[in-house]
């Protein structure tokens, strides 16, 4: 157990170490953004590539942060049964998630998309607008980043199982639903 909870924690490193990198990648968006507004708006110059990188970027901080999401435990999810539940019955139900249906998810999605950026690749696939960027930059971006879902998903159910075998605390602890953590501390 000790290897897998090493083989966690370097996953949990990599998923925090991408967030960092999409950090900078949304400067990025608003600086393309802003420049492309301007641009336009003073100088009536536009582009197509500027336009589709914002959406290629954007695309990029939702798929490959969503590791980190399920990480920080930011997802979406119905507390209003599970704060009621005791921390091992939340890692029952956690886990029989994460093995039922995420990593099955996960690895559906990997598989139906892989040929449709390994067509674009070998195609040479454009957007069909003028200036248009190559697609399969940002077709890659699904199979990579669902690929990092299911990395994160195997080392949560590895904290999962930890914690249900009195290894490791609580990974996943209930947040005050009163709101008592905010940072105005009220």
């Amino acid at each position: 157990m000790k290897m897998l909870l090493a083989l966690s924690v370097l996953v949990d490193s990599a998923s925090t170490a991408i967030n960092r990198f999409l950090r900078w990648t949304i400067l990025v968006i608003v600086f393309i953004s802003a420049g492309n507004a301007v641009s336009r708006k003073f100088f009536d110059l536009s582009s197509n590539a500027f336009l589709e990188i914002q959406w290629y970027l954007f695309s990029a901080v939702f798929l490959l942060g969503a590791g980190y999401v399920f990480l920080r435990n930011d997802h979406v999810r119905v507390d209003v049964v599970s704060q009621r539940l005791t921390p091992g019955a939340r890692a029952c139900i956690d886990l029989a998630g994460i093995v039922l249906f995420l990593v099955p998810f996960c690895v559906f999605l990997v598989y139906q998309s892989w040929p449709i950026v390994a067509g674009a690749w070998q195609s040479g696939e454009v957007s069909q607008n003028a200036g248009g960027l190559l697609r399969w930059p940002v077709y890659l971006l699904l199979p990579v980043g669902f690929v990092l879902l299911l990395l994160q998903s195997l080392s949560e159910a590895i904290k999962r199982v930890a914690f249900l075998r009195g290894l490791i605390p609580d990974p996943a602890p209930v947040s005050d639903p009163a709101g008592g953590d905010d940072v105005l501390g009220s």
